[in-house]
């Protein structure tokens, strides 16, 4: 059973505390002199350059280990095509701890159509390249032949998003998990500061790493599934009916040692011992069983299967997801050739007070003094910013929030909020009054959280606000609301921005926050996320239909009206998504031509990592429902040409594109949007006007 967790700031610290805080986390040999260390006894190495800014994971786990009396070293994009890069600080004492940074590296390097992009926002002046493809992988790889038997621990986004067998987009294939390529120890996933300080003071008594394989929030390699443990079976969607499944069982001997387990693993005598009533049963009698979730382990079907098999893909996506309540997620195990992956269930929230304690943390909130005074935009874009709160309970099947940081919602107190404000004001370079933001994943489900805790700990939807708002969520947004005046009422503050995506159907429920948010914190534009128009591409997404964004732009352009200001709603929309074919996409273009929208910067779906939306794109099958062989199909566009057509509906204005669109539109029985009049999508072919269009291309 996976460890109850302590409080984060209550273990004893270690002994390395007597060295006290450093300005900056070390970066090389001379600044570890300066500080008097002989060597470091953790090691952080990211794909990101050192920011010492809590919107940057690197310095929040590496300030938090600092707070627990651990001295941490950090090595920043090192060359891994030079091993000596790996060995600047030396060997750690206890472990190393390899993350590909703030960014998934194949999404920061790559775009949605697999080109390479021309620059990398966490690295000094934007130049790309600084990072490996795959980083987790090859950074641990190169820190094994550099000290072969340090321990190496994996996070981040990128080991997060791939825990387990997952769809690799730029490889169109089915990827072990990251665990196994990469050969590390541990992999931590979510927000790891629960896990990262259980490890760190296991190890510095002696533990040994291989030993630390029931903390919450780790993936680790087991031999086998213990013997004392009920396993759930959820390598099948075929199985017969519950009756005839257990008649069935009545005359099987659950202790049968199967192709399933290695021999070695199976302990059939020790089981019978125990008198175990139950060691594996079907996936169907799940509900039947009764079982304690605590000593409950949910088989995956394995890498091998899913690898052939793209319904078992969707249907294994389903029930990791299912699985992500903290307070209630089973354990899963994935078996890849003779290793079982076992995944311990997600790191409970952090309460208030120990988030506040991480967001306390002394930070510098400039870049490391090596970087000079070069240009790192990332940290341009969050450095007068504020991360008020963690998690999203939205469920967007595209989006990658709720596999890292969960549907739980983790607030900071209001103290903690303003006396960040404070420090930003007071330390940070070219600050002139401006927050630019105060949010998080989402700006608004600041202290929104289930009314009842019995409820929340045995829930298992995927949204709370999908396909409406559960009755049971909290909607009441007075926190945010009073947050807001006490930020714009700190001496220096100016103007208080918020630049993280809103949800405008939770808003909605607050008409006085909506009227605070208007009056006082948008600056002409507010950018807000429909995605789409049409129900059918929308449900696959688990987004609201577009009645909601209509009561929330009438309520916008109520309270602008009021406060005297002509201010205008940016939509966010994505092209190709799973479930949207051709004439959706139309539609989305009509409904923008109607409300007068053209949209400069526009996005295809990209299959991240894990993601619901991802499992439809690979497998054709929805998750979000039971998965069958015979159950729904999803339209998924994969063609390079139609996916571009689908982006090019988004910019219909664009004369680019009217070639692309007349063919498309023909192709489609459209011609009747074809021409200039007001409810025609784009204009006519005109010959002096390709003349022209022509001659400009030369020029």
């Amino acid at each position: 059973m996976p460890k109850s967790n302590q409080h984060l700031f209550s273990y004893p610290k270690y002994w390395a505390e007597c060295y006290g805080r450093a300005k900056f986390l070390p970066m090389s040999r001379q600044e570890m002199d300066d500080l008097g260390w002989d060597s470091c006894d953790i090691i952080l190495i990211s794909g990101d350059a050192y920011v010492d800014h809590p919107s940057f994971g690197m310095a929040v786990i590496g300030r938090f280990l600092e707070s627990q009396g651990f001295r941490v070293g950090i090595i920043a994009q090192p060359d891994w095509n030079d091993i000596e890069a790996f060995k600047a600080l030396g060997e750690p004492n206890l472990f190393f701890g390899i993350t590909a940074g703030n960014m998934d590296s194949m999404i920061n390097r790559y775009t949605a159509d697999k080109k390479i992009r021309n620059d990398d926002a966490y690295t000094p002046h934007g130049v790309a390249g600084k990072r490996p493809d795959r980083a987790v992988i090859v950074y641990t790889q190169k820190c094994r032949q550099a000290y072969p038997k340090t321990p190496t621990i994996i996070g981040g986004i990128e080991a997060s998003l791939r825990r387990i067998a997952q769809y690799d987009y730029w490889s169109d294939e089915i990827r072990r998990s990251v665990l196994v390529d990469s050969a590390a120890d541990i992999l931590l996933y979510g927000n790891a500061e629960r896990a990262m300080a259980e490890i760190a003071h296991q190890l510095s008594l002696g533990r040994n790493i291989h030993e630390l394989t029931d903390i919450r929030g780790t993936t680790v390699i087991r031999d086998c599934v213990p013997d004392n443990w009920t396993e759930i079976d959820s390598t099948r969607i075929d199985w017969p009916s519950d009756k005839a499944l257990l008649k069935q069982m009545q005359s099987v001997n659950p202790y049968e040692v199967t192709d399933a387990k290695e021999p070695d693993c199976a302990k059939k005598s020790a089981a019978a011992e125990k008198n175990i009533p139950i060691k594996i049963i079907p996936m169907p009698l799940m509900g039947k069983a009764g079982l304690d979730y605590k000593t409950t382990v949910i088989r995956l079907p394995s890498f091998e299967k899913i690898k052939g098999d793209r319904a078992l893909y969707a249907h294994a996506s389903r029930i990791l997801h299912l699985e992500s309540n903290p307070h209630n997620a089973r354990v899963l195990v994935q078996k890849h050739g003779n290793q079982e992956v076992w995944v311990n269930p997600p790191p409970i929230p952090l309460e208030t007070e120990e988030i506040d304690g991480v967001f306390d943390l002394e930070y510098e909130r400039v870049a490391h003094p090596s970087y000079a005074d070069a240009r790192i935009p990332a940290y341009e874009m969050i450095r007068f910013s504020v991360n008020i709160m963690r998690g999203c309970f939205g469920g967007c099947t595209f989006c990658s929030i709720t596999e890292h940081e969960g549907r739980v919602i983790q607030s900071r107190s209001h103290d903690s909020v303003i006396k960040e404000i404070e420090d930003m004001r007071d330390k940070v370079p070219g600050f002139t009054g401006t927050v630019s933001d105060l949010g998080g994943p989402t700006s608004n489900m600041y202290h929104l959280n289930c009314k009842d805790d019995e409820i929340q700990k045995n829930c298992r939807k995927l949204s709370c606000v999908y396909p409406v708002i559960c009755k049971n969520l909290i909607t009441d947004h007075s926190k945010t609301t009073q947050l807001y005046r006490k930020a714009r009422a700190v001496k220096g503050v100016k103007r208080v921005a918020i630049a993280s995506g809103l949800r405008y159907d939770l808003a909605v429920e607050d008409p006085e926050y909506v009227k605070e948010l208007v009056t006082h914190h948008v600056g002409g534009y507010l950018k807000i996320a429909p995605e789409h128009s049409e129900k059918n591409t929308l449900d696959k997404m688990m987004k609201p239909e577009m009645d909601r964004y209509d009561d929330f732009k009438n309520m916008f352009e109520q309270f602008s009206k009021e406060a005297g200001k002509k201010q205008y709603l940016i939509p966010y929309f994505i092209a190709a998504h799973p479930g949207c074919d051709d004439n959706d996409m139309l539609n989305l273009a009509l409904w923008l031509k109607r409300n007068d929208f053209r949209l400069d910067q526009v996005q295809n779906f990209y299959p991240s990592p894990m993601s619901l939306a991802t499992a439809m794109y690979y497998s054709e099958k929805n998750p979000l429902t039971k998965v069958t062989y015979k159950s729904e199909t999803v339209y998924t566009e994969k063609d390079p040409d139609t996916r571009r057509l689908h982006k090019s509906f988004l910019r219909f204005h664009d004369e680019k594109n009217w070639p692309q669109l007349r063919q498309a539109l023909t192709k489609m029985n459209r011609t009747d949007l074809i021409g200039d009049g007001i409810d025609q999508l784009i204009p006519a072919e005109n010959k002096k006007h390709r003349q022209r269009t022509t001659n400009k291309t030369k020029i």
